[in-house]
């Protein structure tokens, strides 16, 4: 294509049959490459609304980030113990944990499935968590998700993942790795 392209820069009448046929190639790799073209900015247009889209989903949450870095491998939450020989103990949890729980919990950032991104990607241990986390892409923002979801939403029934979110860093590291996919690719242009 390009060599037809060199040839014929400039529309000029063709005499011979081998002329022709380099026209043609010509104007088929014209039409070809601006149609090239043409899906190449869309999908640029496309890939900027989805970061638009992620960066509004994302934004509420990193209000949370200052005081999760200030806390960071901390505790989140004290077991109170009732009185009495009968009573049960259960975990109370930090304002500012309670707060970003609720907002994380209605924002579209939560995946419900989020045990099929952990099967599928084999994730079983904090460290491999963490492995995904720190690797993760734009192409892999639903399993920023699903992490993020699998203790916002867990921790509703299983009494201490909130607190273990915080303590192995997951709710800090996503957050980070969500807001640099987000800023990377928003700032590029690309």
């Amino acid at each position: 294509c390009g060599r037809a392209q060199k040839q014929y820069s400039s529309r000029k009448a063709c005499t011979a049959d081998s002329d022709v046929g380099k026209w043609q190639r010509y104007r088929n790799c014209s039409a070809a490459e601006s149609g090239m073209e043409v899906n190449m900015e869309q999908r640029t247009e496309d890939r900027q609304q989805m970061v638009r889209e992620y960066r509004e989903m994302l934004e509420p949450l990193l209000r949370y980030l200052p005081w999760m870095e200030g806390n960071a491998g901390k505790a989140a939450s004290r077991s109170y113990q009732g009185q009495g020989r009968n009573s049960m103990t259960f975990p109370v949890y930090d304002a500012n944990l309670l707060n970003f729980i609720r907002e994380a919990s209605n924002s579209a950032l939560m995946e419900r499935n989020y045990s099929y991104v952990y099967t599928r990607n084999r994730i079983r241990t904090h460290d491999d968590e963490r492995r995904i986390i720190a690797g993760a892409e734009l192409r892999d923002w639903d399993i920023l998700r699903g992490i993020l979801s699998r203790y916002v939403l867990g921790g509703r029934t299983k009494a201490g993942l909130w607190g273990e979110a915080m303590q192995e860093n997951i709710f800090l590291l996503v957050l980070k790795q969500m807001r640099k996919v987000v800023e990377y690719w928003d700032r590029t242009k690309r």
